[in-house]
């Protein structure tokens, strides 16, 4: 899977360029604010249907620009495909697949995978449990088209239902609608419960094998998290959706006191664990960041495991962030299939069999 050319007009500070992509290592160079960031993002939207940086599309747009443009040729399974994303400061995102336009993004999601690692990520062990959920839907949406659609509704019930009883105070009427939407949450969480458990399943296992060759004398494991009345996540959904059900029930009075949405996969969770011991608790900085750079590299193997050849890895001036053992590391890893990667160090440059090279200044190839 790589991506033959890329083509941005008016995204972000590029007016119109084209990018004529390696299939192997394609490194972007360049001082800080010029546009390399803004690359990955645009590569990376071809295959979320996403912005990483801001959830408003609109913000995509360059300064003063109205329409902003993306097209990505790519091939995948042995099949060449091009994908337009059409961006409007007055209306929704508009997406293309071979000149035809789509009804919906899940339709698209996951056509042309991504693996994407930027120095964010490597707080992700620390961080809330709200960025461990998207690290496990930007994969799982990519992976599993029903998972997009299922997520995609419960996401849009979950809003009218946080409305409906934050505005029940003025308008008591609304809680008539309450059940029918919890019974519905319910039905779609458990799919979603099932996805995420056994994802998490496979993830963990690659990524205990990914730290063992790092730090052998440690082991990584995990815990996929959900709601406490859920008993087995790997259950038939019909028994996972009546244990929700009975839950939601039981804590109608402190919904309704609250005014939000207690329990369901929305406040799901994956814990870290090395030796047993909660990695955000106890690890060191170092051990953390093992941890991610294990979780990263072991979603891409995943991903060669569904279709038998790696997604674009995108690398967001992450490896400057690293010490140069993980350093090194990375780079042994990463031999096979198309890496884009953002670098401002000559020292990381030479580390790289590169095979196409961009330097970028105000958002144009010089």
């Amino acid at each position: 899977m790589n991506i033959q050319s890329l083509i941005l007009e008016q995204f972000r500070n590029y007016e119109n360029e084209r990018f004529i992509l390696d299939p192997a290592v394609n490194l972007i160079c360049g001082e800080n604010g010029q546009g390399k960031t803004n690359l990955l993002e645009a590569a990376a939207a071809c295959s979320t249907m996403r912005l990483f940086r801001t959830s408003q599309k609109k913000e995509g747009l360059r300064f003063g620009s109205e329409h902003a443009f993306i097209q990505a040729d790519f091939t995948a399974k042995g099949c060449e495909n091009t994908l337009e994303l059409r961006f409007s400061r007055l209306k929704a995102m508009e997406i293309y697949k071979n000149g035809v336009r789509q009804k919906r993004q899940a339709d698209v999601q996951g056509l042309l995978k991504t693996v994407l690692f930027c120095p964010e990520d490597l707080a992700l062990i620390r961080a809330g449990a709200g960025a461990r959920r998207r690290f496990l839907d930007t994969a799982l949406c990519q992976l599993r088209p029903y998972y997009a659609r299922y997520l995609e509704e419960y996401n849009r019930l979950h809003e009218h239902k946080t409305r409906i009883l934050r505005d029940s105070e003025e308008k008591p009427s609304l809680l008539a609608m309450w059940e029918d939407f919890s019974l519905r949450m319910a039905h779609i969480g458990a799919q979603i419960i099932r996805y995420r458990a056994y994802y998490c399943n496979k993830l963990l296992a690659h990524a205990a094998a990914v730290y063992a060759d790092i730090a052998p004398q440690e082991k990584l494991s995990g815990v996929y998290r959900t709601v406490s009345a859920v008993t087995d996540p790997f259950a038939p959904a019909r028994q996972i959706e009546q244990e929700l059900i009975d839950h939601v029930m039981r804590h109608k009075p402190a919904e309704l006191a609250a005014r939000s949405c207690l329990s369901g996969p929305h406040k799901d969770d994956l814990e870290i664990l090395l030796d047993g011991r909660s990695a955000a608790s106890f690890g060191s900085q170092g051990q953390v960041r093992t941890c991610t750079l294990s979780l990263k590299l072991a979603e891409r193997e995943l991903f060669f495991d569904e279709d038998g050849e790696y997604p674009v890895l995108l690398l967001d001036d992450v490896l400057s962030e690293l010490d140069r053992r993980r350093q090194d590391f990375v780079l042994n890893r990463i031999a096979d299939g198309q890496v884009l990667i953002t670098c401002c160090e000559d020292g990381i440059s030479e580390k790289l069999r590169t095979g196409a090279v961009f330097c970028i200044q105000n958002g144009k190839i010089i």
